[in-house]
């Protein structure tokens, strides 16, 4: 006996109709992003970093003694939204948040002596885990992707 919600047999085989979902950017934008999200990967696992721990780092690997605002700024969140994770690498003792000698009211924030190779190696394994995710693309086809995602996010 046929359960009350079972479909006939040739409707479970037939093809599913994602016409819809097909026409939103956002739903292949989210199935890529699971596709290439490095956090969920065991290598990229066990530097313990969430993804917005590993943005502060990679930022303050490329601009060292910058200030709090200008972070917030640089990986689009709010100021309160980067107080966690600024307390989080600084309790791991990867971020140092210093006062600024020109200005005593602004914080500037560097990795630590602990911080930086630990985001170089961060660093290295995202980038090796995105090329092996990418490896379908060529070099101008992804220039291009990400030149479009930009043009979709960047006011």
């Amino acid at each position: 006996m046929k359960a009350k919600f079972d479909l006939p047999e040739d409707q479970n085989e037939a093809e599913l109709n994602q016409n819809m979902m097909a026409s939103l950017v956002g739903y292949h934008c989210r199935r890529a992003s699971a596709a290439l999200d490095p956090f969920s990967h065991p290598r990229m696992a066990a530097f313990h970093l969430r993804p917005g721990d590993f943005a502060v780092l990679s930022l303050l690997r490329a601009n060292p003694d910058v200030s709090q605002k200008r972070v917030a700024e640089g990986i689009g969140v709010s100021a309160p939204n980067l107080a966690p994770i600024l307390d989080r690498l600084e309790s791991r003792g990867l971020i140092a948040r210093e006062r600024s000698l020109s200005d005593k009211r602004v914080q500037t924030l560097s990795l630590t002596v602990d911080g930086l190779p630990l985001c170089r190696e961060a660093e290295k394994t995202a980038a090796a885990l995105e090329s092996e995710a990418t490896a379908m693309l060529n070099g101008a086809e992804r220039r291009q992707l990400i030149a479009l995602l930009q043009k979709v996010y960047v006011k």
